[in-house]
């Protein structure tokens, strides 16, 4: 057995981004982008009124001073001429400020009456204007590659004068369910079969982490049907399986696809649940073999799948991130395999996070996972802990799952 650390190095080491395309802002968000993206004009174009006010010359502006106004700077309709001795534009927020104005007179601190202005408070030289490029100038770089958009991102390209951008492909995962014991949710049930559960966990995973997944049919613990998806492997930039990945007469994972091309990497982690995790190349496309039991799967899915599809679409990828809590209750002390203790969290009357750990952790059972918050990390030979001492979870609502 492996360190989950090792594990999670050798599969992102084996995985590359995928290719670029190109598209419309609106299909943008959430995807990472794959060329920069640079201003193709200045923001603002000119300098702007901040305010709704007078533009004028701060040396005219004394107060009691009354000025002619000549005109008027709405957004969109820039004053035609200047501003010169003894003289105001009528000017709204957004407006260009006319050529010999230097300051913005608000118009809460102004008078105006018969086509003059007065001040009522002395308006400062560069005050409420936005100078031009004040955001940013033509040619310079909004966005770098590796970034996964956000609104805020999408917002800024499109007034960077961009209606397209250049994204990672979306990664198609194929998903593989094994078992003559399993079927569909809604189909009949074998005698002494289960329904599937894995298939549509996984595939909302996927579309959760920026992948498009194509579930495949179940294969029955069969040498040839296993052996057959090695065709679907080659449209497929990750192949996931789930089942026949253990030691048992019935796990033919390995001994069905190994005819086929599959070259193996690692098998076994040092981890609960998860244990038989297999991880290789089927004739190049990457496959990650989950363990059939589905809090097993899931779990392994936090660990390895979700970085494995920010690595494949082209962001930064690296352990799932944790954060730090108190303890709940006590805990005995661990063996040599790390844990993944499935908990609620909640917070003290201090504010603190706390984790407590269900008192069932059986890897089979979905209902103790999907009242969970968290996965409580535990290292491998951990000592016995105690009701407040400090741990790392894995919190499970930031991450789709």
């Amino acid at each position: 057995m492996i360190p989950v650390a090792d594990a999670l190095a050798r599969i992102l080491d084996g995985l590359p981004p995928t290719g670029p395309e190109t598209v419309a802002l609106p299909e943008a968000w959430g995807r990472v982008l794959a060329a920069p993206v640079a201003a193709r004009l200045t923001q603002p174009p000119a300098a702007v009124s901040a305010m709704d006010g007078y533009a004028l010359r701060a040396a005219d502006a004394a107060v009691g001073t009354p000025l002619r106004v000549i005109g008027q700077a709405p957004a969109g309709h820039p004053f035609p001429g200047q501003v010169g001795p003894g003289e105001a534009v009528r000017i709204f927020t957004g407006g260009f400020v006319p050529p010999g104005a230097d300051a913005i007179l608000l118009q809460e601190d102004a008078t105006a009456a018969d086509g003059r202005v007065t001040a009522t408070e002395a308006p400062r030289a560069g005050r409420h204007i936005r100078r031009a490029g004040l955001d940013f100038a033509a040619g310079d770089t909004l966005l770098s590659p590796g970034r996964k958009l956000t609104a805020r991102d999408i917002g800024l390209a499109a007034a960077g004068n961009h209606p397209w951008v250049t994204v990672h492909r979306r990664p198609r995962v194929g998903i593989l369910a094994t078992g003559d014991e399993i079927a569909l949710p809604g189909d009949p049930l074998p005698e002494g079969g289960i329904v599937s559960s894995n298939a549509h966990a996984l595939a909302t995973l996927i579309r959760a982490g920026g992948g498009d997944s194509l579930v495949l049919p179940i294969a029955p613990d069969d040498r040839d049907a296993i052996a057959a998806i090695a065709g679907a492997a080659a449209r497929c930039d990750l192949l996931v399986t789930t089942g026949g990945a253990s030691v048992g007469d019935h796990d033919l994972v390995q001994a069905a696809l190994g005819p086929e091309g599959f070259s193996l990497d690692f098998w076994k982690i040092a981890m609960r649940p998860g244990k038989p995790l297999i991880f290789g190349h089927l004739h190049g496309t990457p496959l990650l073999g989950l363990p059939g039991n589905p809090v097993s799967a899931l779990v392994c899915a936090v660990l390895f799948l979700l970085p494995s599809l920010a690595r494949l679409s082209g962001a930064p990828a690296g352990p799932t991130p944790r954060r730090p809590a108190l303890l709940g209750t006590d805990l005995p002390a661990n063996d040599r395999r790390e844990d993944y203790v499935r908990a609620t969290l909640s917070a003290d009357a201090s504010g603190a996070l706390v984790a407590t750990p269900f008192s069932l952790q059986d890897s089979s059972m979905l209902t103790v996972l999907a009242r969970a918050d968290a996965l409580l990390v535990r290292a491998p030979y951990a000592p016995a802990a105690r009701a407040g001492e400090p741990v790392s979870v894995i919190e499970l609502s930031t991450l789709g799952v």
